[in-house]
């Protein structure tokens, strides 16, 4: 080898040194950077939402079940499962809307020591389902599906002490951004407290106190707010109601003379379609159907408070209240 080939291969090896060296710092950096966000798996699109707006920058969020879809049939896979190994922190609604997490999810996990798990509901005052028929071979606590209602996140006032539990626990995970996460969480809770506030002043003067909805997940609104709801299917958006139930239903409206039916429009409006149809042709009188949201995902351009500011509007019509 001359002395040319000699210089030529140092000359080589120096770059390949200074290109190996960039990468090692480029990738470390990386990594740096990526493990200075807390790295939350949420279960469902109102905490992924309220996770965020709290938040923001410092957290690097993974939403298990897609938006907009129904949560009681969703079945986690593997790679829910490894997301949720790598959390620092796992938050989940509870009261039996995402009991999967505890059946399936924290099971398979390798150390449930090294990341904080949050029920989002564990100490907040449930609605119990009339519907469920008590079997005395099951444990009768919040964590057993079809004990209580578990559509906590539709009430502005229930969603607002959610999210100060998601709020308590992110300062308490990563205190050096206290400031940040306080800074955001006030904003947030005004906008509930605002919510909650407009929800009581509008619906407090009311002609009417009933409402009929395709799914009946609005039991919390109906309970903080003062009317009762009637509904086509319970709980559980996967049930299909029989032929009496919607018999019953119309006879109801009829009763009541109520001309304004409510559907969430991720599911299937059928049901209200075939009623509204029934109820017009046996009192010759124009039935509306009005969409109430259920919030599992951004809607028609609309983010999560902004489907709580709608409901609220579509709400004061179905009550008697002029738009």
């Amino acid at each position: 080898m001359n002395k040319k080939q000699k210089i030529f291969l140092t000359n080589i090896m120096i770059i390949i040194m200074i290109v190996s060296s960039t990468l090692a710092y480029l990738i470390t950096n990386s990594s740096a950077q990526t493990s200075d966000k807390l790295q939350i798996v949420t279960t469902f699109y109102p905490l992924t939402y309220i996770t965020y707006q709290i938040g923001g920058e410092h957290v690097e969020i993974t939403q298990l079940v897609p938006s907009n879809t129904e949560l009681h049939s969703w079945e986690p896979s593997a790679s829910h499962i490894k997301a949720a190994e790598n959390a620092n922190i796992i938050f989940y609604n509870g009261a039996g809307a995402d009991h999967w997490v505890e059946d399936e999810i924290l099971p398979a996990l390798s150390n449930t020591k090294n990341r904080t798990i949050v029920e989002t509901t564990e100490h907040l005052t449930l609605i119990e389902n009339q519907e469920h028929t008590h079997n005395e071979n099951k444990p009768d606590n919040q964590h057993a599906p079809d004990l209580y209602d578990p559509h906590t996140w539709t009430s502005p006032y229930m969603a607002k002490q959610q999210a100060e539990t998601i709020y308590n626990t992110l300062i308490a995970v990563d205190p050096q951004h206290e400031n940040y996460y306080s800074q955001r969480w006030q904003i947030l809770n005004q906008q509930f407290e605002q919510l909650d506030t407009a929800y009581k002043n509008e619906l407090s003067n009311v002609s009417s106190n009933i409402i009929f909805v395709s799914h009946g997940a609005f039991g919390y609104l109906a309970e903080r707010y003062g009317f009762v709801q009637y509904s086509v299917i319970g709980l559980s958006a996967d049930e299909q109601p029989s032929a009496r139930t919607i018999i019953n239903i119309i006879e109801e409206i009829k009763e009541h003379q109520i001309h304004v039916l409510y559907v969430d429009p991720v599911y299937s409006s059928s049901y209200i379609k075939t009623i509204q149809s029934e109820v017009q042709t046996k009192t010759g009188q124009n039935v509306e159907v009005l969409k109430l949201y259920l919030m599992l995902g951004p809607q028609e351009g609309l983010d999560y408070i902004e489907q709580m500011q709608t409901n609220l509007y579509n709400l004061q019509a179905g009550l008697g209240i002029g738009r």
